[in-house]
């Protein structure tokens, strides 16, 4: 069971994109950053368990001279063994900072070269495994970018080729265990899923095919994939085999935003129809099956959700943003 605890006022509101809300807790310091992504700004806001806003930062997209700011698709941290960054993704650019977007350590501009006159270029979908950071383009290309332990020395490693249409969503393994080969996934708006394998050489290790429907957000757990789609479907397959295992009709508008927390293995839809679920997802031990479990459901009123994620580990709370909501809601378990 949750309970709607406190709201975090924004100084604008979220932008009508899906996955539009980053969360970071620092458990030293016990408190929790948010991301939040407005036009050609993103706001970014540190808050103590008692959800009082301690500081409030614009953080504005950096373009070349003379031109005008571009819109941001996605701002999200990536947690990296020894170092956090903050990315954002926009129109023109992947930009990178220190983790409270102060420093700006490294700027890539997107190739417009191959956007064809009636489709515009742009980056979307941020995930990090070990010293990788990966970022999906319009294209279907997803960058690999190699981060040292510090400074702005970063290197555009590769390309993953594997989509055709643009990425809108990439997730990566939270589980270091052995048994596990599946530790990547990225999902694009044809719905097409493409799971990886990352050593010395990225190897593609299947391709799950979709049925004329976006897969708008992915997460990736224990050998699990969990996908939302536009028709307000959650699926969960196999990594390995790619095999459906179970379909969900858990939303009666689009899936927006999944997230996991990773220790209990919750699982957080939220969708377009203003509904927010959680489910508990485990294998079977006898046959190694994917079961799920409802577990809570909560409805925000007149809000077209744009934004969910857990804001621990365990599961225990997580915190919503809406189009033209000035504020981030938070539910915590009672």
């Amino acid at each position: 069971m949750f309970r709607r605890q406190r709201s975090i006022p924004l100084r604008g509101s979220a932008a009508a994109l899906c996955n539009n809300l980053s969360v970071l807790h620092l458990p030293a310091s016990n408190l929790t950053h948010f991301g939040v992504v407005h036009g050609p700004s993103a706001q970014l806001l540190s808050a103590a368990p008692e959800g009082v806003p301690l500081a409030q930062r614009q953080l504005h997209v950096k373009e070349g001279a003379g031109m005008s700011p571009s819109l941001i698709t996605q701002v999200d941290w990536c947690v990296l063994p020894f170092r956090v960054l903050l990315v954002l993704t926009s129109h023109r650019s992947i930009q990178m900072y220190e983790s409270d977007g102060s420093i700006m350590v490294y700027w890539h501009a997107l190739d417009s070269g191959d956007a064809s006159s009636v489709q515009a270029a742009f980056a979307q979908g941020i995930a990090a495994y070990d010293h990788f950071i990966f970022v999906g383009t319009w294209s279907g290309r997803v960058l690999v970018f190699d981060i040292p332990t510090k400074g702005p020395n970063i290197v555009l490693r590769e390309e993953l080729v594997g989509h055709q249409t643009p990425v809108t969503s990439i997730s990566t393994e939270p589980s270091k265990r052995q048994d596990i080969v599946a530790d990547l996934v990225t999902a694009d708006d044809s719905g097409l899923l493409c799971v990886w394998q990352l050593g010395s050489e990225f190897t593609l290790l299947t391709c799950i095919p979709g049925f004329g429907v976006p897969c708008l957000s992915v997460q990736l757990w224990e050998g699990i994939v969990a996908a939302g789609y536009g028709n307000g479907q959650v699926r969960l397959y196999d990594a390995t085999t790619g095999a459906l295992h179970i379909q969900i009709n858990a939303h009666a508008r689009a899936v927006c935003a999944l997230d996991l927390a990773p220790e209990v293995g919750k699982l957080l839809s939220a969708a377009e129809d203003t509904f927010v679920h959680i489910w508990k997802l485990s294998r079977s031990p006898e046959s190694g099956s994917i079961e799920v479990e409802h577990c809570h459901g909560e409805c925000i009123p007149d809000t077209q959700v744009c934004g969910a994620r857990f804001c621990d580990v365990s599961g225990s709370s997580f915190a919503v943003t809406g189009y033209d909501l000035a504020e981030i809601q938070i539910f915590s378990s009672v």
